[in-house]
């Protein structure tokens, strides 16, 4: 902390400014970790009893009730509504077949649903591979800083190059501890929301084949 102190002190407004958007960037990757770690941890355990208890209703209706109390996180219920969602007439939706016109309806919902699933993921991946970087660009620039000071001074020894470096250095170490997190927490999230996005594929060809049942097709044909 002593020599990170000093290298504050000693620095400049670039090497302030990096080390304060190191800092931007760990809060932001910290916040987004503990946020969509807690949303998909609810969103997961919602479908696994979601689901089971939605195909266990003995209607829709009350189907759609007992996922309103259980769906926290709005991942199937979007999907059971948009299934029975009736399409506006006389527009370009509503012509073609039913079941054309489900499955658009269902991936849509689907879309949205996984939109918001990875929310926050962009930003995880720009950080985790930027933050080295933005480090590394501190310490070189906090090396070309001290060895500027040291130039004007006469004497120089190995132990007074050897001190300004070495807090240089600490930038290099700060834009991997941001990295770091950031990279791992990408690719635990994205194995989730691969997992979850599975699960939704399955429940939403499942609420096709129900809502696309027997009399769909004549219902279509006859509008």
């Amino acid at each position: 902390m002593g020599g990170f102190l000093q290298f504050w002190q000693q620095g400049d407004a670039i090497t302030r400014g990096v080390a304060a958007l190191l800092l931007l960037m760990s809060v932001s990757a910290w916040v987004l970790i503990l946020w969509k770690g807690w949303t998909l941890q609810r969103a997961q355990r919602d479908m696994a009893r979601g689901i089971p208890a939605f195909w266990s209703s003995i209607d829709l209706d009350a189907g759609r009730e007992m996922l309103a109390r259980i769906d926290r996180e709005d991942v199937l219920l979007p999907l059971v509504l948009a299934a029975h969602a009736s399409t506006p007439a006389q527009t370009l939706a509503s012509h073609g077949h039913r079941s054309s016109q489900l499955t658009r309806c269902l991936r849509d919902a689907l879309h949205r649903v996984l939109k918001a699933l990875q929310a926050g993921q962009v930003v995880l991946a720009s950080i985790g591979s930027t933050a080295p970087f933005v480090g590394l660009f501190g310490t070189v620039w906090g090396i070309y800083h001290a060895l500027v000071s040291l130039s004007a001074e006469s004497g120089l020894s190995i132990d007074k190059v050897s001190g300004p470096v070495g807090e240089a250095l600490i930038m290099t170490a700060a834009g991997l501890a941001v990295a770091i997190p950031a990279v791992l927490a990408y690719n635990v999230f994205g194995k989730q929301i691969g997992a979850c996005e599975a699960d939704l594929e399955g429940f939403a060809h499942d609420l096709r084949e129900l809502a696309g049942g027997p009399g769909a097709g004549t219902e279509s044909q006859s509008n």
